[in-house]
């Protein structure tokens, strides 16, 4: 794909071309041909985008190599406020997940702590090694009563 900047050169060196041909093969028309193209001709170039356009189009190109802007907007105060608004979000959100975890952490302690303060034994029960054996005792005689 060529460049649009030497595409349009290229495209005006060619109509300058198409001109002077158009303009050999008609000096031996009548006036009356002559006539209705040269009309033609200036209808075309009134239809034609004017100069002033193309140089815009062509700075634009020019500054930051894509037709997006002029390359003067610079980074302002609202620029930099939107592009570090998605990392504020991310941190935000992973305070969020973080402090989700520790409640259901807490919880999940707390509700150990409730059960082993409601049972029957002491919690010193569950250190002592003979206790292990006494539990494992427990699991197995209900299967053979079934």
């Amino acid at each position: 794909m060529k460049n649009p900047i030497t595409h349009t050169a290229d495209m005006d060196l060619w109509g300058h071309n198409f001109t002077q041909q158009l303009d050999l093969a008609t000096q031996n028309m009548g006036h009356d041909v002559s006539e209705r193209l040269r009309i033609a001709r200036v209808r075309a170039l009134e239809s034609r985008p004017a100069p002033i356009r193309l140089m815009r189009y062509r700075t634009a190109l020019q500054t930051n190599g894509s037709l997006t802007g002029h390359g003067d907007e610079g980074l302002n105060l609202w620029r930099i406020l939107a592009s570090a608004l998605p990392l504020v979000a991310l941190v935000m959100g992973l305070i969020l997940v973080q402090a989700i975890q520790q409640e259901l952490t807490e919880s999940d302690i707390a509700s150990i702590d409730s059960a082993l303060l409601l049972d029957d034994l002491p919690p010193d029960a569950y250190t002592d090694p003979g206790f292990l054996q006494f539990l494992k005792v427990q699991l197995v005689q209900p299967s053979r009563n079934d």
